[in-house]
Formats: structure tokens, sequence, C-alpha cells
């Protein structure tokens, strides 16, 4: 019998949904750091900023960058690890993965860029100094087995970076609702042309584990000192642990 998991508040069978992810993340791929600086007035580019500068990325290190999606982060850390070290860019949705490329591309950069399954990591144990994940967490379907192989490829003393939309501040809940079932839905609607997929956003929030249930997924993923920092009144949430 078939095990199902949560699309937004839609359930479908596990093995679905991974391809339905992928459909969303097609429609919107030309369009999603526009999406991006609308929705979020611009401050996606300083949450990524704080978990660039929380990483600890030094020159010469080896750093993947999971879901990199358009290549934000991944564009950072190639600054921080200089022509020594190397940044491996992974996504799922192959439309997204050439638009990060392009876009590195564009800024004279040139990274491994490899479509996989996060659940799935086609690295050896002990790879990486650093893992990261934005705004990609939300999407897998089994984050439990996703954070299993981001701590298998850190080397001891590596950190994992899970930047991603948590539980706001509770006296917000309902201007944050609001915003967000209304707001977002008309603006993917008129900027994207798809209101269905904006929407999709908004409920995979909703389901989304909360600050203090993703620390305890990544302790159980073989993490320690893992923590967390609220940004936005708990809208984002970057949380930070090391493989020992």
């Amino acid at each position: 019998m078939s095990t199902e998991t949560h699309f937004g508040y839609e359930k479908v069978p596990e093995e679905a949904k991974a391809a339905k992810v992928r459909e969303v993340f097609d429609r919107v791929a030309g369009n999603y750091d526009l999406m991006n600086d609308l929705m979020s007035a611009g401050l996606h580019r300083a949450w990524k900023a704080f978990a660039v500068a929380l990483s600890g990325v030094r020159e010469g290190q080896r750093i993947l960058d999971v879901a990199a999606g358009s290549g934000d982060l991944t564009r950072a850390f190639a600054k921080r690890v200089g022509a020594s070290g190397q940044v491996w860019a992974t996504d799922i949705n192959g439309n997204m993965l050439a638009v990060g490329r392009d876009r590195l591309l564009d800024n004279g950069m040139i990274c491994p860029a490899v479509q996989c399954d996060a659940e799935k990591l086609p690295f050896p144990d002990a790879y990486f100094d650093c893992v990261s994940v934005a705004f990609g967490l939300r999407n897998m379907t089994r984050k439990e087995k996703a954070l299993a192989e981001m701590t298998r490829v850190l080397k001891p003393g590596g950190r994992l970076l899970v930047l991603e939309f948590s539980k706001v501040w509770k006296p917000l809940e309902k201007a944050y609702d609001l915003y967000s079932f209304t707001v977002l839905p008309w603006l993917g609607e008129k900027i994207a042309k798809d209101g269905n997929a904006y929407r999709y956003l908004a409920e995979s929030i909703r389901m989304h584990p909360g600050q203090e249930e993703l620390k305890e997924l990544m302790e159980r993923a073989g993490l320690e000192k893992v923590e967390y920092f609220n940004l936005a009144a708990g809208v984002v949430a970057l949380h930070r642990g090391y493989r020992v």
C-alpha cells in the first residue's frame, strides 16, 4: 500500500510528490527571482547573506548547495572559496538548475551543476566542508532521508545550513495568513501567470516543521550543536548543525 505525504494541503502518494513539485517549478522558473524580490520585498537577499555569513566558509573549501535553484547561495559561496575551492550546485528540477547555471556563467563563474534528488546525493561520504539548502527542504518528500544524506556527505566538523520558511510569531499569524493566501496567489497570477503555484507555496510553508521540530529532525539525522536563528519574526529561520 502506498504511503501518503503532503503536497501543500493535498495528500498524495509519496512517489507522486517529486513530480508534482517539479511541475510547479517548471512553471515558475522564468520568473522565480522576480517573484522572490516581490514576495519578500527583497528581504530574501538579506536572509541568504546572513546564512553565508554564519556558514564559516573559507577559501579552498568544498561546498554543496542543495536545491540551488537560481544560484544565489552558490554564487556567494563561490566568491568565498575562491579558485582553490569548489562549489557544487544540485537541484531536482532541470529548469531551475539551468537558470542558476546561466546566471553563474553570466557572472564569470563555472560551478559543477548536478540534477539529482536530495534523498540520493551522488557524492561520497565526508566529502564537503559545508552543505546548504535554502527554501528547498519543505518541498522534499522524505525530509528525514534528505537530512541524513546531507549529513552523510559532510566531513567531520562540517556544518549543514537549512534556510527555510518557519513558524511566524503568533501575534502576526492572522496578518501573515492574509498575505500568504490572498496577496501571494494574486502576485503569482499577475507576474508569473500561475496563482496556483504560489498557493501551493503558502500551503507548503504551513505543513513544514516549525523551528523546534526541524531542530529535532536535524539531531536525529546525526547533527550536533544544532541551533536556529529566527529572521523576520520567524517568517524564516536559519538552522545550523555540525557533523562530529
